[in-house]
């Protein structure tokens, strides 16, 4: 085991138990050579736009954003 993964287990040991099965959910995940997920070309794409226009500084406006959180019920 590397020190920096000792030290990360260290520190996910103080955490509450729900935070804990959360740590250990995401390690299994990472060991686990099979993706469980995989994003369709359209996904893709939307994440290379939008990487695009966040690395040009271009966000959501405050409005967009408050519309879409209530299209979701949030």
């Amino acid at each position: 085991m590397t020190k920096l993964l000792d030290q990360g287990i260290e520190a996910v040991r103080a955490l509450s138990t729900g935070r804990q099965d959360m740590a250990g959910d995401l390690l299994l995940g990472l060991a686990d050579e099979r993706p469980r997920y995989r994003l369709a070309a359209d996904q893709v794409e939307d994440l290379r736009l939008g990487r695009e226009e966040a690395n040009r500084g271009e966000y959501a406006t405050e409005d967009k954003m408050a519309g879409t959180w209530k299209k979701f019920g949030l």
